[in-house]
C-alpha cells in the first residue's frame, strides 16, 4: 500500500529563526498519528507548512505522490486536507447548518448561470448538500444547534462545528490541531468517541496535535514528539510513553500514564 502523505527533510526559517528542520512524515491511509512535544516546539507550525500557510523553505510534500508544496491554502484543501485549528476559525454571524453547507461549496459543478436560473442539477447538488450537512451534524452531534449562531453554542460543541466543517471538505486526511483544548473531562470523552467514529465511518487518515497525553495514547497508532523543530523521538504509543528522552524533554520526570 502506497503512503498518503508524504514529508521528506521540511527545514523552514522565519528570517533567522530555524522553526522546523529535517522533519520528516508518512501517512498510510487510514492510519490516525499524533504529533506531542512542549509549547512552542513547532507543532502548529508543521501543520501550517503542510497545509499551506506557510511554504516550507527546503523539503518536499506531496499528496498520493502529487507535490503540493507552495500551492495555496483553498487548493490544498481541494485536494483533500483538512484541518481544524489551535483556536476557533468560525464566523460568528452564521448558523451551525451553514458553517456546514458553506464548506461544500468547492464541489459543487453548476456554476453561476446553474444558481441564477434554479437548473435541475443546482437543485440536485443543493439538495445534496443539505442532506450531508445534516448527516455530519448528527454524526457530531450537533444537529440539535443546527439553525443557532455557533457562538450560542458551548465551547465543546463549538469545536465539533468546526470538525464537521472539515469533514464537509471530503478530506483524505482531517488535520485536527488540538481538537480538545478548554474542553471539560466529560467534553473530552465525548470527543475521543466522536473521532473513533469518525475514523471507523469513513476510514480516514487523521493527523492530531495534542497536549493530553491520554488522548493521544488511546487514539493514536504512530506518535511523534517534536522539540525545538526537531523529532526526538517516534513509533507506536507504548514506545513513546516509556522513552527517557520523550519524558524527559516533554514533561520533566513526569510519567506518560
Amino acid at each position: 500500500m502506497s503512503a498518503l502523505l508524504n514529508v521528506n527533510n521540511m527545514t523552514h526559517y522565519f528570517g533567522g529563526l530555524r522553526a522546523v528542520y529535517d522533519y520528516n512524515l508518512t501517512i498510510e491511509p487510514g492510519q490516525i498519528t499524533g504529533l506531542i512535544g512542549p509549547n512552542g516546539a513547532g507543532k502548529t507550525t508543521v501543520f501550517n507548512l503542510i497545509t499551506g500557510v506557510y511554504t516550507p523553505t527546503k523539503g518536499s510534500i506531496t499528496l498520493e505522490n502529487e507535490n503540493i508544496k507552495g500551492l495555496e491554502t483553498n487548493e490544498i484543501a481541494a485536494k483533500g486536507l483538512g484541518r481544524t485549528f489551535q483556536n476557533l476559525a468560525l464566523w460568528r454571524h452564521m448558523s451551525v447548518l451553514d458553517h456546514i453547507k458553506m464548506a461544500h461549496y468547492s464541489q459543487l459543478s453548476y456554476g453561476l448561470i446553474g444558481s441564477f436560473f434554479n437548473t435541475r442539477k443546482c437543485r440536485q447538488q443543493e439538495a445534496r448538500i443539505e442532506e450531508n450537512s445534516y448527516r455530519l451534524l448528527e454524526l457530531f452531534d450537533i444537529k440539535q444547534h443546527a439553525h443557532q449562531m455557533v457562538t450560542n453554542l458551548p465551547y465543546g460543541a463549538q469545536r465539533r462545528v468546526e470538525m464537521a466543517r472539515a469533514m464537509a471538505t471530503n478530506p483524505k486526511i482531517l488535520f485536527l490541531d488540538e481538537p480538545t483544548a478548554g474542553m471539560t473531562p466529560d467534553e473530552l470523552v465525548q470527543m475521543i468517541k466522536i473521532i473513533q467514529q469518525v475514523h471507523r465511518n469513513f476510514k480516514i487518515a487523521i493527523f492530531l496535535i495534542e497536549h493530553r497525553m491520554k488522548f493521544v495514547m488511546e487514539l493514536c497508532q504512530h506518535i511523534q514528539t517534536l522539540v525545538f523543530g526537531e523529532v526526538i523521538a517516534q513509533g507506536p504509543p507504548e514506545e513513546i510513553q516509556n522513552n527517557p528522552e520523550v519524558i524527559e524533554a516533554y514533561l520533566g520526570k513526569e510519567d506518560l500514564t
